[in-house]
């Protein structure tokens, strides 16, 4: 018997690449504005808190438009979807680095606007894209696939390093940037699963419903909703060492800023780590098992760093913390889209849920730490962790649905599919 690849085989191996490249372009656009903001900061002579509120323009931007991004994937398909906005990503950077050159605060505002639409809305299609893909190989990848987003980040913030050197102006650095990944965007989509072909019957079969009415219908299925606690869990938890890992360092050990980054780049090694080798345990033990030690690794690390009297130990959280915090996201974006029937609006209603917690969650903790201190404000992250921890059955995969019928909750078996590819 011949060991060579099906074309199929081939295809849906393309596709994934792909998806992983999208992932990480994604990644870099997000880090190559990051990586400046000390220099957007001088140029806009903005204080701290003026910052603040620049950032959660492009948070409020990608929050409201989540909730629509199921509807804009129904219509145009993931492929156009990915293409389209990740253009308006680039064209919103491209906006606000123009605003900041000139000086000009409502043209940067406009801009990020842009951007944090483009960015909320290709995030969901490529997270889509993602779990088609996933079905189709048979195997878990959608972990690899949000490593792939942190490496994005690691490679942006080498160029952004370099250009801050070499001290090319934000004005130059990021347009060049972002119109580079957006041009390699448009080659990758193009490797994309035709619309339809990965799952037929989702097509022709008209009982899901579609458009506004199938949106909404999402945000009251009890099963979505507690797929989405999962990932909100997840995302708070990530989301919070991001903002404070470092700066809780710093103030509860009284050391230096360089061991509070060092402390940072631990949470994020661990997390990328875990997504990564992490696929393995997935497809051996299924997602509940997988979930569940993620949850109890998140607790033990978050009290370990919250409760230590020494940095050493603090630091053996951190590692605990980032691999609990690191599977939550895109196994929920998998479970979210078990069914392609409804995995569109599905994947909008828990993508929102968790950039609302990831974005949200973060600066109210720190109006906490004003007052406890940064340590012990990270223990509130214990309460959606556990709870999260208490649902997380229904992150169970689902039976693909052969005929109308709404699918039924199945053992995890990700590893018994006698289809999966090694």
């Amino acid at each position: 018997m011949s060991d060579t690849p099906t074309q199929p085989d081939l295809r849906v191996r393309r596709a994934s690449m792909a998806v992983l490249a999208v992932f990480v372009l994604n990644g870099f656009n997000f880090a190559t504005w990051a990586s400046r903001l000390p220099a957007i900061r001088d140029g806009l002579d903005f204080s701290p808190e003026k910052m603040g509120l620049l950032l959660l323009v492009g948070a409020v931007g990608s929050l409201v438009a989540l909730p629509l991004s199921g509807m804009v994937v129904e219509r145009l398909g993931a492929r156009r979807t990915v293409l389209g906005f990740a253009i308006l990503n680039g064209v919103g950077l491209t906006v606000a680095a123009l605003g900041v050159a000139a000086g000009q605060v409502p043209v940067v505002v406009v801009g990020m606007v842009l951007y944090g639409i483009g960015t909320g809305v290709w995030d969901a299609a490529m997270n889509l894209e993602g779990a088609a893909v996933e079905q189709d190989l048979g195997r878990t990848v959608m972990p690899r696939y949000h490593a792939g987003f942190s490496f994005g980040t690691v490679g942006a913030a080498g160029v952004s390093a370099l250009a801050a050197l070499l001290h090319v102006p934000v004005a130059v650095h990021v347009p060049i940037a972002v119109t580079a990944s957006v041009v390699v965007v448009a080659f990758a989509v193009r490797a994309f699963l035709p619309a339809g072909s990965e799952h037929p019957h989702a097509a022709t079969d008209d009982s899901a419903p579609r458009g506004a009415r199938g949106a909404l219908a999402a945000w009251l299925e009890p099963r979505t909703l507690l797929i989405g606690l999962v990932v909100l869990a997840a995302a708070l938890t990530e989301g919070s060492a991001n903002d404070w890992v470092s700066l809780a360092v710093v103030d509860g050990f009284d050391t230096s800023h360089a061991l509070g980054a060092l402390a940072f780049g631990v949470f994020v090694g661990a997390m990328t780590s875990m997504r990564w080798f992490g696929t393995a345990l997935l497809d051996r033990y299924g997602r509940v098992v997988v979930l569940r030690l993620c949850a109890v690794l998140a607790i033990v690390g978050l009290l370990t760093f919250a409760l230590a009297g020494q940095l050493w130990l603090a630091l053996v959280g951190v590692i605990a913390w980032g691999a609990g915090a690191a599977l939550g996201f895109p196994v929920g974006m998998s479970a979210a889209s078990d069914d392609p029937l409804r995995a569109a609006p599905r994947v909008s209603v828990v993508s929102t849920i968790g950039y609302s917690a990831f974005l949200a969650g973060p600066p109210l903790l720190g109006l906490l730490a004003q007052h406890v201190g940064y340590r012990n404000a990270l223990l509130v992250i214990l309460v959606p962790v556990v709870l999260g921890l208490l649902v997380v059955n229904a992150a169970a995969p689902l039976v693909r649905p052969s005929t109308s019928e709404p699918s039924e909750p199945a053992e995890p078996a990700d590893a018994k599919r006698p289809d999966a590819a090694v």
